[in-house]
């Protein structure tokens, strides 16, 4: 029977440190998650300990893009590995125990983020696109990310990415995020959501026109 987890002082001493390098970390990565779950689920604290190293840093970076803050970000993940820890004994493996802890984490930043909405006044971004009489997209936008991964990124131009992700409004920021940065499905971004698919992928397309102008932008202010 796993314990249960009445505050947060009783996770595992890993939420409050990041994973660290040596033997020991390189001892966790060659344990495969299956494994350590089953012990996790079986009442291993120790387990569960190792699968918190294992993922903290990613669900951490995730959180704080998504929030915008390391402060939120770091007490987001530890109500994700908590709500993680708390829901063991229901997990089923239909997904991998990192995707599952990335939706709930997801899931606690989106809910903060709500919270914070009505002090939140952003500008829809320049550049978005056309609909017709239908409401259907008239722009034709291809994914721009593949075309910034093909260069160089100095500091400069992400700082002009980060600025314009920034002004992004917030629930176009969130599935840019989770589809362009995290890789998420665009059905894994619909469970954390909630939203449509037509919807998600209308706010993507609106995302990415605005990262493109921002990037085109940047290359024009160089070449001027």
């Amino acid at each position: 029977m796993v314990p249960s987890v009445p505050t947060p002082a009783a996770l595992p001493k890993a939420l409050d440190a990041p994973t660290g390098s040596g033997d020991g970390a390189r001892a966790v990565t060659t344990v495969e998650d299956s494994v350590l779950l089953v012990r996790a689920q079986a009442g291993d604290v120790s387990a569960f300990e190792q699968l918190v190293e294992r993922h903290q840093q990613k669900v951490f970076a995730m959180a704080s893009r998504m929030l915008r803050s390391d402060d939120d970000a770091a007490e987001v993940v530890q109500e994700a590995f908590l709500a993680a820890y708390r829901k063991l004994p229901e997990f089923r493996g239909e997904s991998a125990f990192g995707s599952w802890v990335y939706r709930i984490t997801a899931n606690f930043a989106l809910m903060r983020l709500r919270h914070r909405k009505v002090s939140l006044t952003v500008e829809e971004p320049d550049g978005a696109p056309n609909f017709n009489e239908r409401g259907s997209l008239i722009d034709d936008v291809a994914d721009w990310s593949r075309d910034a991964e093909e260069q160089t990124l100095d500091a400069e131009l992400r700082k002009a990415i980060d600025g314009a992700t920034a002004k992004l409004p917030e629930d176009h920021r969130q599935v840019f995020l989770l589809r362009d940065v995290e890789g998420l499905s665009y059905e894994e971004i619909a469970q954390v959501t909630g939203d449509s698919l037509a919807a998600i992928k209308s706010r993507l397309h609106r995302a990415r026109l605005a990262m493109r102008a921002a990037i085109d932008q940047f290359y024009a202010e160089r070449a001027g």
